[in-house]
């Protein structure tokens, strides 16, 4: 927990990227403040503002009003809700309102979302003018400790997930803590997933703390501003190590690889399961699978589960409602993963709470045994 403090009621994470460094404000009032904040730090005053239609009656006013203050003039585009959004018919009609906004290279596109978002206007600033600047105000605490961090853009494709895409880093995230408040409670547990995450991978002490301070995470204050800027200086020191994802940022995935094969499964239907749903179940497996190939003790399957149930969180397949697809359409999902390498599979696996490791050439025989113990057809 060393992130730098900018108030008292405020966390900075400075990510330290050369000439792509830029800033991560976290704490309550930041979307009234985000003109003065861009404004510190861009050249441009025209900005073309990606929202969506829950978000953008929010708070797209209120951004919208501090952008004018800044002297920074803005137009929007407002799209459908929703995993589906992420798509090539939604990418051009992003690029579009961009380029009729007349948004130059050190203008600004910002998005005003949680991850769906994100990923889809980061996208279109990578490739809008060959990049433009980019401004990330993510309002899911999935979005805050994940997505909006690192640079990673994408859409979907009925290939799989995030399969589309550029490296395309913002110039400044804004975390705006106050927005949490008015999350479901399933959009908050979904974003949890990815906090507990950071603990599993490499930071065993903080996984013991949030298994002590979750309650206090979820009602918010202190502690919640605490863990948001502690997963965004753990994701930090991940993505300057590795930038591009060519070694131990695949670490960032632990359950990933699981979970994004029961998103497809599901065909994105958020109805049975969003992303941080899907990571959960897919950290539980990661670390049984772990246990089935002598890597890890079950008790640390067991431990990771306990609290992921504890909070509320799906940790089982048998957990997503309707029925799943065969084992077979499960491998061919894990088989289009980003992850894969000269069709050999790779997956995060561990060796205890905060060991994770890349494992590489996983004998897709032992994952496909394993998925049918799980998913008995």
């Amino acid at each position: 927990m060393n992130a730098a403090t900018a108030s008292a009621a405020e966390r900075l994470v400075h990510v330290p990227l050369g000439e792509r460094a830029y800033d991560i404000l976290i704490g309550p009032g930041l979307i009234a403040r985000a003109g003065a904040e861009i404004a510190k730090r861009l050249k441009g005053r025209r900005a073309a503002v990606i929202t969506d239609e829950n978000v953008g009656p929010r708070y797209l006013a209120a951004l919208e009003a501090s952008l004018a203050a800044a002297g920074i003039h803005s137009s929007n585009l407002v799209l459908p809700a929703g995993e589906k959004t992420k798509s090539f018919e939604h990418l051009i009609t992003v690029c579009d309102a961009v380029l009729t906004a007349r948004v130059e290279r050190n203008d600004a596109v910002i998005a005003l979302g949680g991850g769906v978002i994100g990923d889809l206007a980061g996208f279109a600033a990578g490739i809008v003018r060959r990049g433009v600047r980019f401004v990330q105000i993510p309002t899911s605490l999935l979005a805050q400790v994940d997505s909006s961090v690192g640079g990673k853009t994408g859409i979907n494709t009925h290939h799989g997930k995030n399969l589309v895409g550029v490296f395309h880093q913002p110039d400044l995230v804004l975390a705006d803590s106050d927005v949490l408040n008015t999350l479901s409670d399933r959009e908050f547990r979904a974003g949890y997933a990815e906090v507990a995450k950071y603990g599993l991978i490499d930071k065993p002490d903080f996984f013991a703390w949030l298994e002590g301070n979750w309650r206090d995470v979820f009602s918010g204050g202190a502690a919640r501003i605490e863990a948001i800027a502690a997963s965004c200086q753990a994701k930090s020191d991940v993505v300057v190590a590795d930038e591009r994802e060519n070694g131990p940022r695949a670490l960032l995935n632990l359950g990933h690889t699981f979970g994004h094969a029961l998103e497809a499964a599901t065909a994105y239907d958020s109805r049975r399961l969003v992303h941080g749903e899907g990571v959960s179940i897919g950290m539980v497996l990661a670390h049984e699978f772990s246990a089935r190939l002598n890597l890890a003790s079950p008790d640390d399957g067991k431990r990771v589960e306990a609290h992921l149930q504890a909070v509320g969180l799906p940790t089982r397949m048998s957990d997503i409602p309707g029925e799943l697809p065969p084992t077979e359409v499960l491998m061919d999902a894990i088989a289009q993963d980003k992850k894969v390498k000269s069709g050999k599979l790779t997956f995060i696996l561990t060796r205890g709470i905060g060991q994770s490791f890349v494992a590489d050439d996983v004998p897709a025989s032992e994952v496909l045994s394993f998925l049918r113990e799980k998913h008995p057809q």
